[in-house]
């Protein structure tokens, strides 16, 4: 696209953007506030922990040590070092944008080459349990059964899209390939390894406990501004008609794949925002739950335009591109649609046979665990958001203070 084009085209969609506000200006707030009080309440408190963390087992070398006993799992498995590892179990256990941020954060460590980067980001990024057993099986759907199924087919999916990805652009790293196969595992290079990392950070524990949360809520305050914007959009486009013409047409294809029309509207949301799409499928009432299952899959291997954006800001700040990751996403959407079909039947219609009566006291407490924890993060989430906000300001304001003083 020649960059007057472009100009254009983009100028254009702001403008129009803008028109719709003026003209919805109720409902935007409305959808403004929803995305604002789903990052207070939620997204900030569960991740910021986890983001917190990496920054910090990162400046003490530690990932460097995870990464050489986790060499010859991940070298043969997916073409990346072992330090992918820390990134890949944090992705799953924290959710997206996790391991964008640590890919970005190895590359700029210069731990992962640029290729190596772009495949670790692409297998990285999934939802995180507390989402899809939490608010999607429990919250929406009332069926923490679901939940196994969504979970066994989006993370077996991830590390399926890991193994295929580990052959992008495989050619142009053989050397370095080659080379670090030569190295031996032992723990006493491990040692060595993350003391050297140590070391060449500069940074006092002081200076690396500030930057460890000031980045961290860094990284989050540009999250949440996704989450509000593109909850605005995706009401907007609704408002419009935009959203509706396009479900129209999506419906069409649905009934060639013998899929519920009435989906194409949620699921097109959920292209947008994984939550209010999966809210709008659990109000749906179709021949067989198959049918939603495999859409609810394809969605939160997708992870959103909104989770995108995230993803490709967090990007931008280094040299991986975000083209590899986009494909990925697809990859990752189909591949686990496909394995809710093969699984449907072991993972959820056998486990249905048994009713509540019959196992109690397992199905009570996984239920009663996720519901408390969601309950907790509604009611602590926000006090947790604010305490921290604080706290990256006084750091700030104590900086520039040094500053001004040297």
């Amino acid at each position: 696209m020649k960059p007057i084009m472009k100009t254009i085209l983009l100028s254009g969609v702001t403008t129009f953007f803008a028109f719709a506000l003026l003209k919805f200006p109720d409902q935007a707030l409305e959808a403004s506030i929803r995305g604002l009080n789903i990052w207070w309440e939620s997204v900030f408190p569960s991740l910021l922990p986890f983001f917190i963390t990496a920054e910090l087992l990162t400046g003490f070398g530690v990932v460097k040590f995870i990464g050489v006993l986790f060499e010859p799992v991940m070298r043969p498995l997916f073409n990346v070092p072992g330090v992918g590892s820390f990134g890949w179990i944090m992705g799953m256990s924290s959710g997206y944008p996790t391991g964008a941020k640590i890919a970005a954060r190895l590359r700029e460590k210069k731990q992962l080459s640029q290729i190596e980067a772009e495949r670790l980001v692409s297998f990285t990024n999934a939802s995180s349990p507390l989402f899809i057993f939490g608010a999607v099986s429990i919250g929406f759907f009332h069926d923490a059964k679901l939940g196994v199924l969504l979970a066994t087919c989006h993370y077996l999916g991830n590390a399926i899209v890991g193994i295929c990805m580990r052959f992008y652009r495989h050619k142009e790293d053989k050397q370095t390939k080659l080379e670090k196969g030569k190295n031996k595992v032992s723990v006493v290079r491990a040692f060595k390894e993350m003391h050297q990392t140590r070391m060449n950070d500069e940074r006092s524990l002081g200076e690396i406990l500030g930057d460890a949360v000031l980045n961290s809520i860094k990284t989050l305050v540009m999250v949440g501004g996704f989450i509000v914007l593109f909850s605005v959009i995706t009401k907007l486009l609704f408002l419009i008609g935009i959203t509706s013409t396009i479900a129209a047409g999506l419906g069409q294809v649905f009934q060639l794949f013998t899929l519920p029309v009435d989906a194409a509207l949620p699921f097109l949301s959920g292209l947008f925002e994984i939550t209010i799409g999966a809210q709008g499928m659990s109000q749906l009432t179709t021949d067989t739950f198959l049918q939603i299952a495999i859409l609810i899959s394809f969605i939160l291997g997708f992870n959103g335009f909104s989770v995108q954006a995230q993803v490709a800001s967090i990007l931008a700040r280094t040299d991986i591109r975000f083209a590899p990751y986009f494909f990925a996403r697809f990859l990752h959407g189909i591949i686990a649609s496909m394995l809710t079909i093969i699984l449907y039947k072991p993972l959820y219609l056998d486990k249905q046979a048994f009713e509540m009566n019959d196992i109690p006291v397992s199905q009570e407490v996984g239920q009663s665990f996720w519901v408390t924890t969601l309950d907790m993060l509604k009611q602590i989430g926000p006090l947790v958001t604010i305490s921290f906000l604080g706290i990256a300001v006084f750091i700030m304001y104590r900086r520039s203070l040094k500053k001004d003083a040297a």
